[in-house]
């Protein structure tokens, strides 16, 4: 008997690709077909793909005080879900201009919503949030940073944006990811990591 979990499927074939929306954002319907577990190549399909930028998320934390910055905004895709869309996050942005790399992105961002200046930034992972629908890829940060004088209304008027900024002690956020009073991925991924890691991190940037 073959062992079908030892296959390894690489092969995928884009027979058609149509344009179905065009904003900020796009949306395109892809046929296609795909090598299959058992061998050889599977049936036509057809999958709505979202298409965006990659995201760069940073969550800023402050080694000496054991604090993280946090923000708060609103969210339309939580409208209808959640009892409040107004969600706490971290700071984030799409790298959506020639020649940015992540890390400049994560530095522009913490400017832009939270008013902080980045020192290190330590690689956390990078995911995809929501594969089966979008090639939406995320860089996942943490960033040193002095929380001291941080809080305050941010964001970019023009992108209408309207963020308010909080210090938190880091057993306070934690405890927040534990209640389920922070809802937002890759909070939650960072805030895990980094309960995962506070010690060697403390240990270097304090």
């Amino acid at each position: 008997m073959t062992d079908a979990s030892a296959s390894v499927p690489t092969q995928v074939e884009i027979e058609r690709r149509e344009n179905c929306f065009k904003g900020f954002y796009k949306v395109d319907k892809l046929y296609l077909r795909h090598e299959l577990f058992a061998g050889g190549m599977g049936k036509q399909i057809s999958r709505e793909l979202f298409v965006r930028h990659d995201a760069v998320c940073v969550l800023p934390y402050d080694a000496a005080a054991d604090k993280v910055v946090l923000i708060e905004q609103f969210r339309v895709g939580a409208m209808q879900k959640v009892a409040n869309p107004w969600l706490v996050e971290m700071v984030a942005g799409l790298i959506d201009k020639p020649g940015e790399n992540p890390e400049d992105v994560g530095r522009r961002e913490a400017v832009e919503e939270a008013g902080l200046e980045l020192k290190a930034l330590w690689p956390i992972t990078k995911y995809f949030p929501s594969p089966g629908g979008s090639d939406e890829y995320v860089h996942l940060y943490l960033g040193q940073c002095d929380s001291s004088d941080a809080g305050g209304l941010h964001g970019l008027e023009a992108e209408g944006e309207d963020i308010r900024v909080r210090v938190w002690a880091f057993e306070d956020a934690l405890q927040a990811v534990r209640d389920g009073k922070i809802i937002n991925a890759a909070t939650i991924i960072a805030i895990q990591w980094l309960a995962l890691n506070r010690e060697e991190i403390r240990g270097m940037w304090k």
